[in-house]
């Protein structure tokens, strides 16, 4: 168990920096200036030449890959007048927009976009691998058929038509709840939640489908193996056999798929933050294309990366947790 933690784990850290290199040179090495962009709109020529000095774009590239990787371990400086500006690790760059270092951005961002990913994560779960647990034991039943027909209806609604629905039911015409607006756990989880019920349920709707499928699929698949019959004709009951042995092998493919849900919608619910008006991660990434504030595009991007590739890891250890076989591996 050992050995395969220590792979994973150097697997990870060996795509990690294949990344940070990757989005290096897409980002720095383009052949348009990195300066110009980072500069943004109405630049003028002192405010650029400041720009790039602090960027150190006129340095050779290796030495500028050096200070980019030394930012990400130990922080670095920006050579600027009057005052040096400090970006403290881990660097993923600062923006000269709003002259803060990217990383208190995202900081700031984080724990919005994280709300919204576990909470919706935590409903898609329960329902959708209730649904699907519920299907796939009652195949070719009519209860079967509801579930396909409601499986089917939410992976052809959009989000962005789900939550004005919501909306519009709720807040307009029940007036059940007030129109969405961030309030931190720890001020008080109770209006946390209240006012992230709705995200929850709009973001929801598509990832319940697909869990819900995929669970049915295993289910099915996993009632038709030998070692099922065989517990069935030791006399288990149904309910045991389905709970213990057929859901066990149905969860493998639907770890996979968590994780790497859950890492997408921290940085990419850009429709569901916008429409209720959440200031997250993705709502920051929209500004920064639009402002072209090239770290903060940057540092999103890695944190993006960051976090699948950390899903990743997480999705295989579990994997050895749910099936032993796989620790031989």
């Amino acid at each position: 168990m050992i050995g395969y933690v220590l792979r994973r784990v150097g697997g990870a850290v060996l795509v990690l920096f294949g990344l940070t290199t990757l989005l290096y040179a897409l980002f720095y090495l383009a052949p348009s200036d990195p300066a110009v962009l980072t500069c943004g709109k109405g630049c003028t020529p002192e405010r650029l030449a400041d720009v790039r000095h602090a960027m150190g774009v006129d340095d050779p590239i290796p030495v500028q890959y050096a200070h980019f990787l030394r930012g990400l371990v130990a922080g670095r400086d920006y050579p600027s007048s009057p005052t040096p500006r400090h970006c403290p690790a881990p660097c993923l760059g600062y923006s000269f927009e709003t002259n803060q270092p990217v990383a208190a951005l995202l900081a700031d961002r984080l724990p919005v976009s994280a709300s919204l990913a576990l909470g919706a994560e935590v409903l898609s779960l329960l329902a959708g691998v209730g649904a699907g647990l519920l299907s796939g034991s009652r195949r070719f039943r009519w209860i079967d058929g509801l579930v396909n027909g409601l499986v089917l209806t939410g992976y052809a609604v959009p989000v962005f038509l789900v939550g004005l629905l919501l909306l519009l039911l709720f807040c307009v015409v029940l007036q059940w709840l007030p129109f969405p607006s961030y309030v931190p756990l720890t001020t008080n989880p109770l209006l946390w939640a209240q006012n992230l019920l709705l995200p929850w349920v709009a973001l929801a709707v598509i990832q319940t489908a697909a869990y819900a499928r995929l669970t049915r699929a295993g289910i099915q698949e996993t009632l038709a193996e030998d070692h099922i019959r065989t517990a069935r004709a030791y006399g288990l009951p149904e309910r045991r056999i389905i709970l213990r042995r057929a859901l066990r092998g149905a969860l493998l493919p639907l770890v996979t798929l968590t994780a790497i849900d859950l890492a997408g919608i921290m940085t990419s619910a850009v429709l569901t933050e916008t429409m209720f008006g959440l200031p997250g991660v993705g709502q920051l990434l929209v500004g920064a294309v639009n402002q072209i504030d090239l770290p903060v595009v940057v540092g999103v991007t890695l944190l993006t990366g960051l976090l699948i590739v950390l899903a990743n890891a997480a999705a295989d250890l579990l994997y050895a947790a749910i099936d032993p076989r796989v620790q031989l591996r």
